[in-house]
């Protein structure tokens, strides 16, 4: 069977729409029981906890308390993202909206932010949050970052957070954020990373793909698709590496074997991805 073969596109086709529909209905689910994507808090005491200490004290302190329990994330891909005012943002995923609220707060009242998700719940959370928060220059979208509803060159700056792991065809996911950026435009995301080679049953786990783990680029898989999409001036930040217990891999991994089990922890962490938009073909 050929590469191009149409038979091997549709499988191609239909196991990426499984993904999205597992991680579809995870979401929902974890949205209405204010749980991680992952399951708990994604950490146990001795562990690196993926959603803890992502935000500081300072940052969270004028957030209010439902936006802050909702928050499904891996980073903070807003201090890192050199948010001016005036400029138009974009949250790619943005749940229930925690960092789209606080780029709105560092682009002003003369910026605007969109938000976008896939999953209705979130997004009705998020409404809610925004009408609580008071913020006017906040407009949340529903559809998939594969294809993003926004003209060509019409925002400065994309972030997302613990959202592109998520995606089947990451390739689509960044040269739609090429084209939605102006030129000269940013890319800061928080994301999980793949530090060494996953088993090849956990990449096709689907409960690992909707927990944000199977789906996990390297480093050097982020840079050369990245660069590939046409961003420049890119880099990969590793920041936390998750030493999972065998109880908590198990629990992630079911379907692996024991042996294979011994190769997770460590596997994985999260960082900072960037990259910019040249401002010249």
């Amino acid at each position: 069977m050929s590469c191009c073969d149409p038979k091997d596109r549709c499988d191609t086709h239909q196991k990426s729409e499984e993904i999205r529909e597992r991680v579809r209905r995870r979401y929902a689910e974890a949205i209405g029981t204010a749980s991680s994507c992952c399951g708990g808090s994604c950490g146990l005491p001795g562990e690196e906890d993926i959603i803890g200490g992502n935000y500081t004290r300072e940052v969270l302190q004028n957030v209010p308390e439902g936006v802050q329990a909702t928050s499904f994330g891996c980073g903070n891909p807003i201090e890192a993202a050199g948010i001016r005012p005036g400029e138009t943002v974009l949250d790619l995923g943005c749940g229930a909206g925690l960092d789209a609220f606080l780029a709105a707060g560092e682009t002003g009242p003369t910026g605007k932010v969109y938000g976008l998700d896939m999953t209705e719940e979130m997004l009705e959370t998020a409404r809610r949050n925004r009408e609580a928060w008071g913020l006017e220059n906040v407009e949340f979208l529903r559809g998939e970052m594969e294809s993003i509803p926004l003209p060509d060159g019409s925002v400065d700056l994309v972030v997302s957070n613990c959202v592109l792991n998520l995606s089947p065809e990451k390739d689509r996911v960044f040269r739609e954020i090429v084209r939605v950026l102006r030129p000269g435009g940013r890319m800061a995301v928080a994301d999980v990373v793949a530090l060494r080679p996953l088993p090849e049953r956990a990449r096709r786990s689907l409960s690992a793909w909707s927990g944000c783990l199977a789906g996990a680029l390297s480093p050097e898989e982020f840079l050369r698709q990245m660069e590939a999409a046409g961003l420049r001036e890119t880099r990969v930040e590793v920041r936390k590496a998750y030493s999972f217990s065998p109880s908590r891999t198990e629990e992630l991994f079911p379907e692996l074997s024991p042996e294979e089990r011994e190769g997770i922890p460590g596997a994985l962490g999260s960082g900072l991805i960037r990259g910019e938009k040249p401002r010249h073909a």
